[in-house]
C-alpha cells in the first residue's frame, strides 16, 4: 500500500527473512531486492522505502485474504485488518481549492485502490472548511486551502460504491474528527448514501466482549463501522467514540497499531 507501513517490512526482514544474492527476470521473492517490477514474481512489485530498508526491494501489493485461509464465522475482535494512516492524503491528488496544496501527503494509492488491495481501515481527518465536511492535513484544528484535500462526501462515496459491490465486506473508518457543525458527520454520511450500512453503537460491546460475528455483521448489512474521535458525538450523533471501543499501543515509530477492544 503506498507508503507501505514500513515499520511492518522492517519487522519482517528482521525476523522471517534473510537476503540472498541477487535476483532477476521474475524470480525474486518477497523482499528479495529488485531493480524494476520484471525482476519480481508475480503479485509483487518493485518497491522502496527508506525508513523500512534500504534500496529496492520486491513487495506485496495486495494481502492475503484472512476469510479465505479461514472463514469469517469468528466475532470480529479476532481478525486483524490492514488500516492506512491518512488515507486521503494522496500524492498527485489534484488540488480542489485555488492554491496549491502544501502539506504532507501518506499514501499513493487512491482510497478505491487502497480498499480493492485489501484495506478494510481507513482513518481520515474531518474538518468543517467552506460551508461542508473536507478531508485535510492541517494542524491546531483548522483546514486551509493549503492543507485541504478534498470534500468528505467524494471519499465517502469511493467507500459507498466499495461496499456496494463487495457485499461480504467490511470497512471501518477512524476519523481525527475536528468537525464542529452540529450533525454534520451525519449530513455527510447521508448524503453518501451509507447509513444503510451503519453498524449501530447500540450493537457494539463495551468492556472487552466479543464483537458480533463477521458472518452476522454481513447479514444483517451492518458493515460499516465509525469511530470519532469527540466524545459527545457518541450521543449526539451516535457516533462511536473511539477510546470507548478500541486500544492503541503507546510505542509508534512510523505507524501505531490498534485493535478493537
Amino acid at each position: 500500500m503506498a507508503r507501505r507501513e514500513c515499520l511492518l517490512l522492517l519487522v519482517l526482514s528482521a525476523t522471517l527473512f534473510s537476503f540472498g544474492a541477487s535476483c532477476s527476470n521474475g524470480e525474486c521473492r518477497l523482499l528479495d531486492e529488485c531493480s524494476s517490477d520484471s525482476d519480481c514474481v508475480a503479485g509483487l512489485y518493485c518497491f522502496s522505502c527508506p525508513q523500512g530498508f534500504s534500496g529496492s526491494r520486491c513487495v506485496r501489493s495486495t494481502i492475503t485474504d484472512q476469510f479465505k485461509l479461514w472463514n469469517n464465522s469468528l466475532p470480529f475482535n479476532k481478525y486483524a485488518f490492514l488500516t492506512t494512516h491518512n488515507a486521503y492524503a494522496i500524492d498527485g491528488e489534484p488540488p480542489h481549492t485555488p492554491v496549491p496544496r502544501v502539506t504532507v501527503t501518506n499514501q499513493e494509492d487512491t482510497v478505491t485502490q487502497q480498499l480493492n488491495n485489501g484495506v478494510r481501515g481507513l482513518m481520515l481527518d474531518t474538518y468543517d472548511f467552506e460551508g461542508d465536511v473536507w478531508l485535510c492535513h492541517s494542524f491546531k484544528g483548522q483546514c486551509y486551502d493549503f492543507t485541504a484535500f478534498e470534500p468528505a462526501i467524494d471519499t465517502l462515496k469511493e467507500i459507498e460504491a466499495f461496499l456496494s459491490a463487495n457485499p461480504a465486506e467490511i470497512v471501518t473508518l477512524i476519523l481525527e474528527d475536528y468537525v464542529q457543525a452540529p450533525n454534520g458527520l451525519t449530513k455527510v454520511f447521508t448524503d453518501a448514501g451509507l447509513m444503510k450500512y451503519w453498524f449501530p453503537v447500540s450493537n457494539m460491546p463495551k468492556n472487552g466482549q466479543d464483537w458480533p460475528l463477521v458472518s452476522d455483521m454481513v447479514a444483517n448489512n451492518q458493515r460499516l463501522l465509525v469511530f470519532t474521535s469527540i466524545l459527545s458525538k457518541e450521543q449526539s450523533e451516535g457516533i462511536a467514540y473511539q477510546w470507548n471501543y478500541m486500544v492503541e499501543n503507546q510505542c509508534c515509530v512510523h505507524a501505531c497499531k490498534w485493535r478493537i477492544n
